[in-house]
């Protein structure tokens, strides 16, 4: 027998045997109403701050109420992810990482709770070919945001970005690129002593000096006892796009082609 606190702080009585707990081929506490709400808490207090408050995404984590997850989508690849972490990205391991420390019983508690949140994504209807058109010309996509290694840098990478975020998401960073700015594309302007300005993406930043690619995609490190003003901004670079910029149709065209572009 297992005994976890829930969010409430009452102790929700879990009975599994420890012979369940190790990784296997599927979540021994699937469906478990209990479990749900036992990884939901855990969720909150070990995921949240990269995947979002109800694991639609943050800054730095994707969507994982997509039922189909970048690095695997069963059970026993979400318990690899969860315990082992991903090598060479933000995913720390479930054990011995700062500020992540969970049991096996308590992955298997999450992986129920994200399993209760998977939406079905309705597969793309726009025309992927006109799609790619627009990317690459009038829409402009490309100037900023990189595909398969082709492509600007002031924007996020976007290959695979069907993996990690949901078309909701997707549609509402077009629309209204204010809403939430990706981790590390934060607007910021700079004038320096001589009056010389530059706008662009702050990229990194200590008490001395400042790090930015302009809208030139120039890499500027600047001192800042050099600098007259550094303005960091709420906005993103990104236009809004509009219905009367980009209509309905066309965005479906363009949400077809970013939806097949799987990336490695």
């Amino acid at each position: 027998m297992f005994v976890a606190k829930t969010h409430t702080g009452c102790a929700a009585l879990l009975f599994v045997s420890t012979a369940l707990l190790p990784a296997q081929d599927n979540n021994p506490l699937a469906g478990d109403p209990q479990a749900i709400e036992a990884g939901k808490y855990h969720f909150r207090i070990n995921c949240a701050v990269c995947h979002g408050l109800n694991a639609r995404g943050g800054g730095r984590g994707p969507d994982l109420t997509r039922a189909r997850k970048k690095h695997g989508s069963s059970d026993a690849e979400l318990f690899r992810t969860i315990h082992d972490g991903v090598a060479g990205t933000d995913m720390p391991a479930a054990i011995g990482s700062v500020g992540v420390e969970m049991k096996d019983v308590e992955i298997w508690q999450v992986i129920a709770y994200l399993r209760s949140m998977e939406v079905k994504t309705a597969p793309p209807t726009g025309n992927r070919e006109h799609g790619k058109e627009l990317f690459y010309g009038s829409a402009a996509c490309s100037k900023c945001h990189m595909v398969d290694g082709k492509g600007g840098r002031l924007g996020p990478d976007l290959t695979g970005i069907g993996n990690s975020r949901s078309v909701e998401s997707i549609v509402e960073s077009i629309r209204d690129p204010d809403k939430q700015i990706a981790s590390g594309y934060q607007t910021v302007s700079v004038t320096t002593a001589d009056g010389k300005r530059a706008r662009g993406i702050l990229m990194n930043e200590d008490r001395f000096s400042l790090q930015m690619m302009d809208t030139n995609e120039k890499i500027l490190l600047l001192e800042r006892d050099k600098l007259r003003s550094v303005e960091k901004s709420t906005s993103s670079l990104m236009p809004r796009y509009a219905a009367d910029a980009l209509s309905d149709k066309d965005l479906d065209d363009v949400l077809a082609y970013l939806l097949i572009v799987e990336g490695k």
